[in-house]
C-alpha cells in the first residue's frame, strides 16, 4: 500500500551499499520511519538493486524509502519517493513524472525552500546544521538559526551532524525531522542510537 505523499519522515536514516541492511528492520522497529538510500558512483542497476533490498527489508513496517538523487530509480524501485540535489532532475521535471511519490530538495536558506516548494516539493533537506565528514564539499554549517528562518514555509528535516544529543534541538527550532548517517552508523549500538534519536524528536 503506498504511503500517502505528505507522510515526511520524522527520523530518517540514510542507507549506502556498505551499511549491514539487516539491521533496517530493528532500525525501523525502534521508530525510524524514513530510509533514504545513497550510494555515490554506484550504476543504476545497481541503485535499483539496493534500494528493492532496502524495501524489502522495511515491508512490514510504515517506514518510507527515498532514493536520493535519483527519481528514475525511485519510480523502477517501486519505492515510496526521492531526494533531490541542487544538481539533479529539477523539481518541476521530477514532480511531473511522480506525481503520488514523496519528493524533497536539498535547501540551504528560506528563499531555497520557497522555490521547491512553489515547483512541488513536500520537504526540504535542510543543511548542513552542523560540520559534518560524511559528504565532502559542503558549505559551511547553516547553524539552528537558518533552520528556525526557513522553518514556516515547508517541513524541515535536518541533516548534517545530527545525533541524539542534539536533535531535540531540530525540533525545538521548526524542523520536522532529521537526517541521518553518523548519528547511526558510526555508533556501537546503531539500534540504540536510533532509538535515542526517536525518543530526541518525539
Amino acid at each position: 500500500m503506498r504511503i500517502p505523499r505528505l507522510a515526511v519522515p520524522r527520523v530518517t536514516c540514510l542507507v549506502g551499499d556498505h551499511d549491514d541492511l539487516d539491521l533496517l528492520p530493528a532500525l525501523a522497529e525502534a521508530g525510524v520511519d524514513g530510509f533514504q538510500v545513497r550510494a555515490p558512483g554506484a550504476d543504476t542497476r545497481t541503485l535499483i538493486a539496493l534500494t528493492c533490498r532496502v524495501l524489502a527489508a522495511v515491508a512490514d513496517t510504515d517506514a518510507r524509502v527515498l532514493v536520493n538523487d535519483r527519481v528514475d530509480v525511485a519510480i523502477a524501485a517501486g519505492a515510496h519517493g526521492a531526494h533531490l540535489g541542487s544538481n539533479d532532475l529539477p523539481m518541476s521535471a521530477a514532480r511531473r513524472l511522480a506525481p503520488d511519490l514523496l519528493l524533497g530538495a536539498t535547501c540551504r536558506d528560506r528563499s531555497q525552500a520557497t522555490m521547491a516548494r512553489a515547483e512541488g516539493a513536500d520537504y526540504a533537506g535542510f543543511g548542513p546544521v552542523h560540520a559534518t565528514t560524511s559528504k565532502a564539499g559542503l558549505p559551511a554549517p547553516l547553524g539552528w538559526r537558518a533552520v528556525r528562518a526557513a522553518s514556516t514555509v515547508l517541513p524541515l528535516v535536518a541533516i548534517g551532524g545530527i545525533t541524539a544529543d542534539n536533535a531535540a534541538q531540530a525540533r525545538g527550532t521548526g524542523a520536522h525531522g532529521v537526517a541521518v548517517i553518523g548519528g547511526i552508523w558510526r555508533q556501537p549500538d546503531p539500534v540504540q542510537a536510533a532509538k535515542e534519536l526517536v525518543a530526541a524528536v518525539a
